[in-house]
């Protein structure tokens, strides 16, 4: 930390040094501005607004803000012409030219009538019946309407959103066909692990969701497919408001989830708490072919999940000019998984086997962030302090029982204790109308400890039985980082450049009760991520926009844990404690078109990445059972790849009453990895007979989705989504095809505070994981779940009062989600 305050005391320098003024000299004539701000609809004082003085070349002279009965009183104004800028989140912005000079000091300009402009009134109080694609600088921006935010849960919706992909079975998120990505809620990244946290988010809850595929040195580098950030709404309006909302899906088993929102904004204070939860329970299918030794596995899963999340926080506004913020998040979780494996072989029943497994997860997330910041005169000119505490803590047991082959019963015992801090301090400076600087520093302490125990037995390098060896894996990583982002706006265009340096050191060690299997790990390095952005808009119906960045994807702790992750009769996963980081420099082009009319906008854009030191799959064959079939998977380094793309996505209204959200992409990736053969039949082979070589596989998947709202009258519409994704190659196997349908209808109530929705899912019971492999066996096999549900949701926003924002900054953080499943 050491390092963290020096660098601190060097920006604060900046800071100082920017920021100096000369002196007044005190013979000056000033004067006063005074008046009471109000509401132009409901003539009521609005408070906190912000009163901006400036010369007549548009420089911030001064200001300050309305106090609770909307007067204002600013003193000190030098002589001559100036403007009064009126300013309210919500409203529109009213401008007065006044002069100060002999005869008239002191100005009272009276009441002073500001009237709501449709965005306030869209931000707060209405919900557009549609979403909205937009292409901004550096991100898409998706906003979620009434159509999509009618889904259910906010794993459900992403299914939704153009260019991601759900895992319908895990929940785990991919962007642009690679799951190394970071998935953020309001610009932070909780330990709560994603697909838990996604599916007790109502999607009722979600404002918009940004897609950030190139970011800039200002964000953290981690994430070669950039950024998902879920913008929750925000309600932060004067007096007591708040929003309750319950789901119910059902097709063998309940799914529930509900939230409340409460805000009560007053004087310097705004005091918020929410809560939401999902309760559920889900069965899963699936089968495994191997047709070379006439076996099959049969599986069948059924998950239980309970999961709560409680938010509480304030803001407090000492002046116009210092706001700190304090909040904290807690989140627990109960959920098990009772399964049954069934391994059959048809042609040698002595290697039958049927698995029982229940495992447990008790887990629980606090997060405590605070946050202070203070504004300098020049307007968008802050400093800010942010410093966020995670803990995170998992127990894990599992019973494994066999009711079929030789494998005795035992037990696994998994515990985790996971903590990760981070102080960010951000500063900008507008220096120009037309120029910004922004600087900031950053400090990321992250440790993990994981105990496993097991009451079974396992080989040993002699092939003797013996208790399985008992494990704490310790990963310790730390990173310290600094960046710099200059931007210039022209009249027609705008770029960007960016830097962020980076000092990473790592240490992992998993000490065994056998030393033998003991394994250390060290690494210690310094690297630069430049990024650079260049916009340019022609008219208002045109914008290009090209970008490049540098970025880096470290191993998932799931990925380094050498600890078994999970196991089934004939799988087993495991982490490797040497995988190192992989690089990725990725260039991106984007056009977006504004149709005529106003009718709806189109974006196409194309991406490409080069990617160093690629981690992928490595699946090995057991060798101490090779005539089973049993495998082993874990990850590797794999040196150069690429990937590349072409994304073209439109939101169009054919007619009033209907609107379509259209998104088409198609990706190219080359994949290395290991997946061995054997060169001789299954029954006889021996170690000799197995082939490890790196297999590269060029795949090219595509993805065709649509959204159509079509609305009966003011409260009443319907929906209908599609989506079709195509075959996917791994270096395991090949996936099928899979599409769906879903259909909806949506009624508001009680003058657009409410809204009940019922919804469809997979009409046509079509959606299965299906694939087809040769390595290391040739196989085949089907994995179903509880697609076709139908869904019933109901919302209801209570209380009233007037806008207030308080704006929160974006952050990013830096685990990948990494491991389990097949490849």
């Amino acid at each position: 930390m050491k390092k963290l305050f020096l660098a601190c005391a060097l920006l604060f320098s900046i800071v100082n040094n920017t920021h100096a003024t000369t002196l007044k000299s005190p013979d000056d004539k000033t004067g006063t501005i005074s008046g009471i701000v109000l509401d132009a609809t409901l003539k009521q004082p609005l408070p906190y607004v912000n009163i901006i003085i400036k010369n007549t070349k548009e420089e911030i002279l001064t200001g300050g803000i309305t106090s609770e009965d909307g007067s204002f009183k600013i003193e000190k104004i030098e002589e001559g012409k100036i403007i009064v800028s009126i300013q309210y989140i919500g409203y529109k912005t009213l401008r007065k030219e006044v002069s100060i000079n002999k005869g008239n000091y002191n100005i009272n300009l009276g009441n002073i009538f500001l009237e709501e402009t449709a965005e306030g009134l869209d931000e707060v109080i209405v919900v557009a019946e549609t979403s909205t694609i937009q292409q901004k600088v550096d991100r898409k921006v998706i906003t979620i309407g009434k159509d999509l935010a009618a889904t259910g849960s906010a794993s459900e919706l992403m299914i939704g959103i153009p260019s991601v992909s759900v895992d319908a079975q895990t929940g785990d998120i991919s962007l642009r066909g690679n799951s190394n990505v970071r998935v953020m809620v309001d610009g932070k990244l909780s330990n709560i692990p994603t697909a838990q946290l996604l599916k007790q988010i109502p999607s009722t809850a979600i404002k918009s969701i940004e897609l950030i595929t190139n970011p800039s040195a200002k964000y953290n580098p981690e994430g070669m497919s950039g950024i998902i950030n879920i913008i929750l709404h925000k309600n932060t309006m004067v007096g007591f408001n708040g929003n309750v909302s319950i789901g119910l899906t059902h097709q063998i088993e309940a799914k529930f989830n509900s939230s409340l929102d409460m805000n009560y904004r007053t004087g310097k204070f705004n005091i918020y708490g929410s809560y939401s939860n999902n309760i559920s329970k889900n069965r899963n299918k699936g089968f495994i072919s191997r047709p070379e030794n006439n076996s099959e596995q049969i599986f069948k899963f059924l998950d239980k999940r309970q999961s709560h999340l409680y938010k509480v926080g304030v803001d407090y506004y000492l002046d116009d000019k210092n706001t700190i913020s304090i909040f904290t998040t807690q989140n627990t979780s109960d959920s098990s998984t009772e399964g049954q494996t069934d391994a059959i072989f048809n042609d040698d029943n002595t290697y039958n086997q049927k698995q029982l497994f229940i495992s447990n997860s008790d887990n629980t997330s606090s997060q405590y962030n605070f946050d202070y910041k203070h504004d300098f005169s020049k307007e968008g000119h802050n400093i800010e302090l942010e410093l966020d505490y995670n803990v995170f803590d998992d127990e894990r047991p599992a019973d494994f029982m066999f009711l079929l082959g030789s494998n005795e019963d035992y037990k696994d015992f998994n515990n985790t204790d996971r903590k990760s801090t981070t102080a960010n301090l951000d500063y900008v400076n507008p220096l120009t109308e037309t120029t910004k600087l922004e600087l900031g520093l950053q400090a990321r302490l992250f440790n993990s400890d994981i105990t496993y125990a097991s009451t079974g037995q396992s080989l040993n390098n002699e092939g003797l039985l013996r208790p399985t060896p008992s494990t704490n894996f310790d990963y310790t990583r730390d990173i310290y980082s600094g960046y710099a982002t200059y931007s210039k706006n022209f009249e027609k265009m705008t770029f960007q450049i960016g830097l962020r340096a980076e000092n990473v050191k790592e240490d992992a060690v998993a000490l065994s009760s056998e030393a033998e299997s003991t394994q250390t790990f060290n690494n210690d390095y310094f690297e630069l991520y430049p990024s650079a952005f260049i916009t340019y808009s022609p008219s208002d119906k045109n914008s290009y926009q090209l970008s490049y960045s540098r970025r880096v994807d470290r191993p998932g702790i799931d990925q380094v844990n050498p600890i078994k992750e999970w196991s089934t009769p004939l799988i087993s996963s495991y982490g490797n404690i040497n995988l190192t980081p992989q690089f990725t420099n990725s260039i991106e082009a984007n056009y977006t078109r504004t149709l005529n009319n106003k009718k709806g906008t189109v974006t196409g854009g194309v991406f490409y990445r080069i990617i160093n030191d690629d981690i992928n799959r490595a699946l090995f064959i057991d060798r101490s059972d090779i005539n089973s079939g049993r495998v082993i998977l874990t990850h590797d380094n794999f040196g150069k790849t690429s990937s590349s793309g072409f994304e073209l996505s439109s939101n169009y209204k054919p007619v009033k009453w209907w609107s379509i959200n259209s998104s088409f992409d198609i990706y190219s990736q080359v994949s290395k990895g290991i997946a061995e053969n054997l060169t001789a039949p299954i029954e006889t082979a021996t170690i000799d007979d197995i082939e490890t070589t790196i297999s590269e596989v060029d795949n090219v998947t595509w993805n065709f989705r649509m959204y159509n709202n079509f609305a009966l009258s003011k409260t009443v519409s319907l929906t209908a989504f599609g989506l079709y994704r195509g075959k996917d190659k791994s270096l395991q196997f090949v996936r099928d095809p899979m599409y769906f349908v879903n259909l909806g209808a949506r009624v508001g109530f009680a003058e657009g505070k409410g809204t009940f929705s019922l919804n469809f899912n997979d009409i046509f019971d079509t959606m299965e994981f299906a694939f087809n492999g040769k390595k290391p066996f040739v196989q085949n096999g089907a994995f179903n779940w509880e697609s076709n549900t139908w869904n019933a949701g109901l919302s209801y926003r209570f209380g009233g009062g007037k806008y207030r924002a308080k704006a929160r900054k974006n952050r990013d953080k830096n685990e990948e989600s990494g491991g389990g499943g097949f490849m």
